[in-house]
């Protein structure tokens, strides 16, 4: 981990941060002991109300990173909104708010709202009429509040950016900036992504004072500990019998397998269920309360393989999924690198494939590999059938 552009080698426990006692027996109710690199890096300077712009990868604990000095911060006994978190996706600020939640269980007067679009604004409304401290939001949603005066930001202390790349990427620049201008009491600002671009440097130059800049970089031992495979078939059509044989005799009892396009996830959530594997599918046209409650069904268990396109990449905080499939390459190197972050967490071994079955989708792959300097093996059916390892 770099601090300021100096490397730091330090890791602490939740023990040593100093925290209340309120905080460290929700992280110790999660079984937490060892704080990670970003968070041993962030946490100090947000208690202390320094802007912090952090670089991590997915899946390293950005969240408790703002989140513990955040909930720390909040004075339970105030009923104006002190905490802002804005996030790019629904499905990302829903996940926020879930472990906020878990922090907050042992400080009593602390609340929080979820803000964005898909729902019925009415319910927002109601719940923001119950003096919420910490405001989750995507930035449609939240300036929709303000233009309707339900949600006053003129006392925020605090507010933080997650997955800013994201965020500026998909166009939400101008209501960032926005939002940003009406936090008059503004203490200090956290920008959290796996990217730090032109865009989130814009940003930061306008927004923040002497910010500290940590870098958590990929080759630390906070790199998730997964095992890629590409499989190289003959046609699209052998794709199907390769993910059902995989996910059978692999014995995984949670997957997530990635499409480029909304009919190819139902598509292939239909053709696993006809097989007897338990799956539902997830993208943007589905209803956000449908899209809730398969994700809650996953996470106990009760769907073996969510399908999903990009737009769960990055929003899905699930720490124990033992596999990934790319049943179609990615766009978007980007794409590929959030894609397989949602395996390997918490310390936990996950397994990638990508499945290539045209002359484009090889090329694309080779692109991934050569850019993301990833180890990836190789894997292709044998005469017999059967899948054999390819030599380099």
């Amino acid at each position: 981990m770099e601090i300021n552009g100096e490397q730091v080698t330090e890791i602490k426990t939740y023990a040593e941060l100093n925290l209340s006692p309120a905080i460290q027996k929700a992280i110790e109710k999660k079984g937490y002991v060892q704080a990670t690199p970003v968070q041993s890096g962030a946490i100090p300077y947000f208690m202390a109300w320094k802007d912090v712009i952090a670089k991590a990868p997915t899946g390293t604990g950005k969240t408790f990173a703002f989140g513990i000095p955040m909930v720390e911060h909040i004075d339970p006994a105030a009923q104006e909104v002190q905490a802002l978190v804005l996030a790019p996706t629904r499905e990302l600020a829903v996940q926020i708010q879930e472990e906020l939640r878990d922090l907050c269980e042992f400080k009593e007067g602390v609340r929080s709202v979820c803000l964005y679009g898909g729902a019925p604004i009415d319910k927002q409304i109601a719940t923001l009429k119950k003096r919420p401290q910490i405001v989750v939001a995507t930035p449609g949603r939240l300036m929709d509040h303000m233009k309707r005066r339900t949600v006053r930001l003129d006392k925020v202390e605090t507010v933080v950016l997650d997955e800013a790349d994201r965020m500026l990427d998909m166009g939400f620049v101008r209501d960032v900036t926005r939002i940003l201008d009406q936090l008059k009491h503004r203490k200090n600002m956290g920008m959290f992504s796996a990217t730090i671009s032109r865009e989130v440097m814009d940003i930061s130059w306008v927004y923040q004072r002497d910010p500290v800049e940590i870098t958590v970089r990929p080759v630390e031992e906070s790199k998730p500990d997964i095992t890629q495979y590409r499989i190289d078939l003959n046609g699209r059509e052998q794709k199907l019998d390769t993910i059902a044989a995989l996910i059978t005799h692999g014995e995984y009892e949670r997957a997530i397998a990635f499409c480029n396009t909304k009919n190819m996830t139902d598509r292939l959530a239909g053709l696993l269920n006809m097989r007897g594997i338990s799956c539902a599918a997830i993208h943007g046209d589905i209803p956000q309360k449908i899209r809730e409650k398969t994700l809650e069904k996953f996470k106990k268990g009760g769907i073996r393989v969510l399908v999903a396109t990009d737009v769960a990449a990055r929003g899905l905080d699930i720490d124990d999924v033992d596999a990934v499939f790319n049943y179609d390459v990615p766009d978007e190197l980007e794409n590929y690198t959030h894609r397989i972050g949602r395996t390997g967490r918490a310390k936990r071994h996950g397994v990638a494939y990508t499945f290539i079955a045209t002359i484009s989708e090889g090329l694309r792959m080779d692109d991934i590999i050569r850019n993301t300097r990833s180890e990836v093996q190789r894997l292709k059916y044998d005469k017999d059938g059967c899948l054999m390892l390819v030599e380099p």
